[in-house]
């Protein structure tokens, strides 16, 4: 971005619908023969566009009224693959693949049979592999299965597990790999590498386990190399790192010691792949910033762009490597790096947001918390009307999940607040992932408490910093992290106030809801719903609703599965019964995690106006 260009942008501040309008991401990318796809959202549209590069130009594929998102696990990913000559996509709306041919202007066809759910997409030697899911009660069931890239006829390539992931075929067609769990496990505890061969008369033979049958590892993201190694992400070594067969055995590949890749809440997630010509590419995290860069047979590594801070959809070909990227200064983009020079060319997003001098840019800091440490980001206020004397008021960020992360790039409403005097701290609590095995672990049957305990600790550390106004400190959160809001509140005297956004109040009644894949996931984080129902009574915000005296503002889907209204609606009542200041915003469409732009802006407009009321 040119000095002209930053100084030509507006000064005004950003405001709600301008952060709706700049949230446009892109979900998913894959290569193929025919060039290079992606998957984008765009917030006002409401509705994600398949996009294919090729030569100086990209064009959308997606016709009106489809748009391409998997709803498989309730998170989805994979939404689409790519072939020489069609790419054949998860339809949003009725969850069917339907193939779409590269030249021409045809409608899609249908190439799935109605019935059941599909996603994890990948495409190999004529058919698309997929997860199926088929609706039942109580719970879908899962297969691994493939379908005929012309005529949709279907096979099951593996069943009997519960769950399914990552389908992937050897370069000559004559061995599947996958991973699989099973309950009560979750795919960041512990999976299975599963591969099966091809026998003579072309039917696979019966699968061995290549890992993960006697160990308590977490593998992702199997890949086969130009030789025909299998390779798969571990984290038997504390860290989820390049590991492949070898005459040794299952063996761990040259790496850095660090995660090399997030937790897999979606399907067809890639954070690293095998080069063509040997050794591989790779995005990895050092204190929560993504770098990038290539390891050869020998070890040797050459590392990429350091203009961005995370990578997504890592894909590469002889001469290119391409990613989602993102960085403090700029929204995501799609980038292609040229693997000789290391020159990056932007094919699609990046552009500017705001003037750099107006980006509040992220410090990494770590501090001690319980028995260990935590790590946040913090990002400074913008002084208002050039008072730079008054310490500012603090927002902390808490992220969903619990077992995910935030990352330090620009995020338009972290800036949001920043530009209205806020500090923000942007919270990788003890259980995020990113930090390796052992950090993502130290959640186990501690939600509630370690993440409430790094919340608080948080706040006094940055107070001691001397950065911001403890006592006028604020906490948000959506979903997992709206959790860890109302136990903030209710457990912590320190902030005056909080936000939840389809916030869990009663985990005991979320345990009884939820879908099968977060079926035993409160088993984990907390316990046994009946055998340990008094550490639930003593981590049930809604039990302990009269130890909240601060105001709270609460944003609810109406349609919303996993955190359901009535959930919401008897937190608020509670609330209301003791006499504590609440607002509470219901939203008819919406599911867990608003789309809608309308809404979107309405709940950051109204967040907005609550921490104004209370300043």
């Amino acid at each position: 971005m040119t000095e002209t260009q930053n100084s030509s942008l507006a000064a005004e501040p950003l405001s709600a619908h301008d952060v709706v309008a700049a949230g446009r991401d892109f979900a998913e990318l894959a290569l193929s023969e025919a060039g290079l796809f992606w998957n984008e959202f765009r917030p006002k549209e409401g509705t994600c566009r398949l996009y294919h590069w090729r030569g100086r130009s990209a064009r959308c594929l997606t016709p009106a009224n489809f748009s391409v998102r998997s709803r498989v696990y309730e998170y989805g990913g994979g939404a689409f693959c790519a072939s020489a000559d069609a790419v054949y996509f998860v339809n949003e709306t009725d969850q069917q693949i339907y193939r779409r041919r590269l030249e021409g202007r045809g409608k899609p066809r249908l190439l799935s049979r109605g019935g059941c759910h599909y996603g994890g997409l990948a495409w190999h030697h004529g058919q698309v592999l997929a997860v199926e899911e088929t609706p039942g009660t109580p719970y879908p069931t899962h297969r691994l299965v493939a379908l005929d890239d012309t005529s949709g006829e279907l096979r099951v390539l593996a069943e009997g597990a519960d769950f399914y992931a990552a389908g992937t075929l050897s370069p000559d067609g004559q061995r599947l790999a996958w991973v699989e769990w099973d309950r009560p496990e979750l795919p960041w505890t512990r999976t299975r590498l599963m591969c099966a061969e091809r026998g003579a008369d072309g039917a696979w033979q019966p699968a061995n386990c290549v890992a993960g049958s006697s160990t308590h590892e977490s593998l992702q993201q199997p890949r086969f190399d130009a030789r025909g190694r299998l390779c798969c992400l571990s984290d038997r070594n504390g860290f989820w790192q390049p590991w492949a067969e070898s005459a040794q055995g299952w063996a761990p590949l040259p790496c850095q010691q660090a995660d090399h890749a997030s937790a897999p809440w979606q399907l067809g997630a890639s954070s690293w792949q095998p080069l063509p010509d040997g050794g591989y590419v790779a995005s990895w995290f050092e204190d929560g910033f993504g770098i990038l860069g290539a390891v050869d047979d020998q070890g040797t590594l050459k590392q990429f762009t350091s203009d961005y801070t995370r990578f997504r959809g890592v894909a590469a070909d002889a001469e290119q490597v391409y990613a989602i990227a993102a960085s403090p200064l700029l929204p995501p983009a799609v980038i292609a790096i040229d693997r000789a020079s290391g020159k990056v060319k932007v094919l699609a997003g990046d552009q500017a947001l705001l003037p750099i001098s107006q980006i509040s840019q992220p410090t990494p800091f770590t501090y001690s918390s319980g028995d260990g440490q935590a790590h946040g980001f913090f990002y400074p206020a913008q002084p208002l009307h050039g008072d730079q004397q008054q310490k500012p008021p603090l927002l902390v960020f808490a992220h969903g999940g619990p077992t995910s992360a935030c990352y330090p790039v620009l995020d338009p409403r972290i800036q949001f607040w920043c530009q209205r005097g806020f500090a923000v701290a942007d919270l990788n609590y003890r259980g995020s992932s990113s930090y390796g095995r052992a950090y993502r672990m130290a959640l186990k049957h501690n939600w509630g408490v370690i993440d409430v305990e790094d919340a608080g600790n948080a706040l006094t550390w940055l107070r001691e910093q001397g950065w911001v106004d403890d006592r006028r400190a604020f906490i948000r959160g959506s979903s997992a992290g709206g959790y860890t809001t109302l136990c903030a509140l209710a457990f912590l005297d320190l902030f005056s106030g909080g936000a939840s956004l389809y916030g869990v109040s009663d985990p005991a009644t979320l345990a009884r809801e939820t879908h099968k894949f977060e079926a035993d996931y409160l088993d984990w984080l907390i316990g046994d719903p009946e055998r340990d129902a008094q550490r639930y009574a003593a981590r049930t915000p809604l039990l302990h609703a009269e130890q909240i005296t601060a105001p709270v503002i609460f944003f609810q889907g109406e349609l919303d599965t996993v955190v359901v209204p009535e959930q919401t609606a008897s937190m608020v009542a509670s609330l209301e019964a003791n006499g504590v200041p609440v607002q509470v915003y219901y939203y008819p469409g919406e599911r867990h995690g608003f789309r809608q732009a309308q809404n979107l802006a309405h709940a950051l407009e109204h967040e907005w106006l609550f921490y104004q009321g209370l300043l």
